[in-house]
Parts: structure tokens; sequence; C-alpha cells
């Protein structure tokens, strides 16, 4: 048995990528329910097709979209996961830990439901679009029940045994491309004091070694640290803060050193901020999706 169409799926969490997910999902055909602590983000998805629920007893799936671990226990402790049918998979599709991961799962399934690990990545927009990259942590048969889901979601979906280690494999994609975010700020400042345009450097750069993901999309976390403004998303949880405190904190546990990203925890949260700030003050209407 698989998921299909005719199967109902339950969101949780309707922010910058729940919300696209669950719009890719019902322009697909799927059966959605959602769930969100703010009650305007519900509304917009029942407008859209969605149904409102807080217990999702009647989902056959629930996928949690939240910002980290303290909320999808929140979510859980109150009252979802014992209200959840037994065996009813329990997708996490966000950035966590991976020892937190390992708690969450056994958690979940000593309350007789089956958990997935699947951190996504590619932003909204490859959301609303179907065409994120997604890795499974999960076992043969879950992955294979869940895997309609999955491709309606994503791109392609990379598989692993364990759900912890799905969650380092996250973490190092964000530790690599914070890594690039950082140097690409800093490459600007030095090209800047020479009098080269943006525009010319990212051109250069697309030719040559220096070709990165952030450079072909100079501007992303702009209009991400836009949303995350609009929706009141704290700064310290926002992904190039709390993802790279979250690489920290998985090296801590399994005891390796990773000073790089001590530096860039210190350093890259300043640097977005400010550059969206300035890009904000510039073009407000790009960066809220309006027309020019």
């Amino acid at each position: 048995m698989i998921l299909t169409t005719d199967s109902t799926i339950g969101i949780v969490g309707l922010g910058n990528l729940g919300r696209p997910m669950a719009l890719n999902l019902i322009d697909r055909g799927w059966r959605v329910m959602v769930h969100d602590t703010r009650p305007e983000a519900v509304r917009d998805l029942e407008d859209a097709g969605a149904v409102a629920a807080s217990a999702l007893d009647a989902a056959d799936a629930v996928c949690f979209v939240v910002p980290d671990e303290i909320a999808v226990w929140e979510s859980l402790n109150g009252g979802l996961l014992h209200n959840l049918r037994s065996g009813t998979p329990v997708v996490i599709h966000s950035t966590i830990l991976p020892e937190r991961a390992r708690e969450l799962s056994e958690a979940i399934e000593n309350a007789g439901s089956r958990c997935v690990m699947a951190p996504v990545s590619g932003g909204a927009e490859r959301a609303r679009r179907g065409e994120l990259s997604l890795i499974a942590g999960a076992d043969s048969s879950t992955r294979e029940f869940l895997a309609p889901l999955f491709d309606a979601m994503s791109r392609e979906t990379f598989h692993i045994e364990d759900p912890a280690a799905a969650c380092a494999v996250k973490l190092s994609n964000q530790l690599v491309m914070f890594s690039a975010l950082a140097g690409l700020h800093e490459a600007m400042a030095l090209t800047q004091s020479y009098g080269v345009a943006d525009g010319d450097l990212l051109d250069f750069l697309a030719t040559a070694t220096g070709d990165s993901w952030v450079g072909r999309n100079w501007g992303f976390f702009d209009g991400v640290a836009a949303d995350y403004e609009r929706s009141g998303v704290p700064r310290h949880l926002r992904s190039w803060s709390k993802d790279l405190w979250e690489v920290i904190g998985a090296a801590h546990e399994a005891r390796i050193s990773v000073p790089f990203a001590a530096t860039l925890s210190q350093i890259l949260p300043a640097l977005v901020e400010d550059h969206a700030r300035h890009a904000e003050s510039a073009h407000p209407r790009a960066l809220r999706g309006e027309a020019e």
C-alpha cells in the first residue's frame, strides 16, 4: 500500500516553505489538511482548497514544516500525536539536530506512529513547483509508502536509513551553502572597493571556478529575509543563524571540531540581515513579490 492523491496529507506549519508545499500538493490534486498557530495563514490555505484541522486524525501522513524541534514537540505534546491513527507516518521536514531527531523518532514510534526525517532544500519557489531536494531518513517500507508524496514535493529524493543521518546531511548542505554566501559577501566588498559592479562580478564567477548556487541566485536571501520579517520570525530562528548553530551543536555531540562553522555563525547573520535591509530600502516592492 502506498499513498495516492486520494490520501489526506496534513501540513503543520504554513510559513516560508509550508505554505508553498501545501499549495503545490493542492494543485496536484492531493487532499490537504492544514494547521498553523496563525489563523490568517490557515484561512489563506482554506481559500486555496485545504481543510483546516487541529487534530489531523483523518490524515494518512502528517508533514511538519516548522522552524525547529521545539515547534515539533509543542504540536506533538499539544495532543496531535495521540490523535493520529496507529501507524500514521509523521514526516519532519524541519532542519534539526541529529540527536534531537533520534529523540523525536523514539517518542513518535513509542506512540504508535512512524517517524521520517525528510529535510528539504531549495526555497519557496521550488517548493511551490514541487522541485525541492529531499533526503528521506526512514526504513524502506515507510519510504515506499511515502514515495508518491515525496515525488510530488521534490525534484529528486535521496534515501538513507538513519533519520539522524538525514538531518546531518541537511546541516552539511547548509554549512557549504552559507560558506559560499559569506565568501561572496566579502568578495563583493573587495570588488566594490575597485569600482566593479556586483553584476559584473557575478557574471564572471558564473563562468569560473568560483561559480556557486548562491552566486547564481544572488538576492535569494534578501527575499527570504523579507518573508521572515513579514511573518515575524525572530532573527535567531532564521536559517543563516539557527542552522549554523545547529551545525556546531551536532559537531559537539559527535565530538568533532568545526572552527569554520563557528566563525561563520558569528559573522554571517549580520552580513545577511544588513544586505537584506539595504535591498529592502532600494527595492521594497520587488522583495514583497510585487511588480516593479
